[in-house]
């Protein structure tokens, strides 16, 4: 999830762990905690795009390193807020705490978690968007109310229970949902008489009204839009996934890992001459047939011998786009 989101749930668990001993000092130790796994995304400055794509979500997001890096911060902490009186151990689980609940948050979206790192088993059960208001404001309106509070106030610990029940019952809707639409997909596939061998489905950025999904019909993949406000039909639009256009450059290592990356989940295209390899699983920035634009795609250049992967810009107004499309979209077709 996006920033302030885990920031938010940190603070919050920092509250349950220890906000009726040290106050909003608890909140603010807890966002901290919530923070730290996503410094992950610093590693993109110092290895290469498909490396730091690798690490992204892995290590960072694991059981073990919020049991390996607990007591390190709770000693740390300790040893800043001597004059609390709350002693390492009780620190220690705070920060365990925070950093764990972090990726178990995160397992919930599209791009999921290496939660059980070094085991190569990424769990993503793609039922909520990285950045979603309806999860997220409603949780930050209780913590704040709770913050008002005194640190030994019944309401406190009140408000603060009522954020966690009510973000935690909207994840819980968000996978009922994602269950109808899944029908809803499948159903429409076999009215239309489309065979297939895979299909992932997931809510379209900032939301959990309109869903999409990927469909892989053997050389080209499928994808399309439903609302819950829907009365006709799903249109799938197709994309031919152009493995050939690869060449030699499909046994490039590099190549490998971008693949196993997506999870089997991409095709190739050329734009202005360059290939690009184009990671389905975030869906598209725009939704235009003849000119489709995929929220994540990558350059592929071969330079002395090399191949250099370079992940495309994106740019203000693909945002202004996609955010236009999707609210027309998600009134219904």
């Amino acid at each position: 999830m996006d920033s302030l989101t885990q920031i938010v749930l940190g603070a919050s668990v920092g509250e349950v762990v220890l906000g009726k001993k040290v106050g909003n000092k608890a909140m603010f130790y807890g966002a901290i905690a919530g923070t730290i796994p996503d410094l992950d995304v610093l590693s993109r400055y110092f290895v290469d795009t498909v490396t730091a794509t690798e690490w992204h979500r892995g290590f960072s997001h694991s059981i073990l390193f919020s049991l390996l890096f607990a007591p390190v911060l709770g000693w740390l902490i300790s040893k800043i807020e001597k004059k609390s009186g709350v002693r390492w151990q009780e620190w220690t689980k705070l920060m365990f705490w925070g950093l764990f609940t972090h990726p178990i948050l995160d397992s919930f979206t599209t791009w999921g978690t290496q939660l059980f790192w070094p085991f190569d088993l990424r769990l993503a059960f793609q039922n909520i968007f990285v950045i979603d208001p309806l999860y997220t404001f409603p949780f930050l309106f209780f913590l704040i109310l709770t913050m008002r509070k005194h640190r030994l106030s019944p309401d406190r610990r009140k408000f603060n229970k009522i954020g966690i029940i009510v973000s935690t019952f909207y994840l819980a809707v968000t996978l009922l949902l994602k269950g109808i639409t899944y029908r809803k997909f499948t159903d429409n596939l076999k009215d239309q008489n489309i065979a297939y061998k895979q299909i992932q489905t997931r809510p379209t950025p900032f939301n959990t009204i309109l869903w999409t999904a990927n469909v892989d019909a053997g050389n080209k993949y499928l994808i399309g839009e439903y609302s819950l406000l829907d009365t006709k039909p799903i249109v799938f639009r197709s994309y031919p996934k152009n493995y050939g256009l690869l060449g030699n450059m499909a046994g490039e290592d590099k190549l490998k890992r971008l693949i196993k990356i997506a999870e089997g989940w991409y095709t190739i295209s050329f734009n202005n001459g360059i290939l690009l390899f184009n990671d389905l699983r975030f869906g598209l920035i725009n939704m235009n047939p003849v000119d489709p634009k995929f929220a994540f795609s990558y350059r592929l250049l071969k330079i002395n011998n090399e191949v250099i992967v370079e992940e495309t810009p994106k740019f203000k107004e693909d945002a202004q786009n996609v955010l236009i499309e999707l609210w027309a979209r998600i009134q219904g077709n």
